[in-house]
């Protein structure tokens, strides 16, 4: 997600690039994710700019913007992983690869998006 939005590619791009690199092959659970981020793209998006207090996504850095999709697809649309850990690895990635201020935001904006899911699916 951040590599396409990054290199104003579309995600179907750059799986397929990414899929044929022998150096850097995208794992299944890696296209599985940007699949279902694609698939939902506007829902996601509309669902984050409604909790991000005071911030649009464009003004969002593209790490978190990109770990918040992931979040929040992994809590409204992927079973498969704990609600607890999508919030917690997205966490840990913010922590890795973003600004100080971004892993107490992506904290609280998926807390937020998991108290409302009830109401959103």
């Amino acid at each position: 997600m951040f590599e396409a939005g990054q290199r104003r590619l579309d995600t179907d791009q750059v799986v397929t690039m990414r899929s044929n690199d022998p150096d850097y092959p995208m794992k299944a659970y890696a296209v599985e994710i940007v699949e279902g981020i694609t698939g939902h793209r506007v829902e996601i998006d509309e669902i984050i700019a409604t909790y991000a207090e005071g911030w649009t996504l464009e003004r969002m850095p593209a790490v978190d913007l990109a770990l918040l999709q992931i979040g929040t697809w992994e809590i409204l649309f992927n079973d498969e992983v704990p609600d607890k850990a999508a919030i917690d690895e997205a966490v840990s990635l913010a922590k890795q690869f973003s600004t100080d201020d971004s892993p107490g935001f992506i904290s609280g904006l998926l807390s937020r998006v998991l108290d409302v899911k009830p109401t959103l699916i």
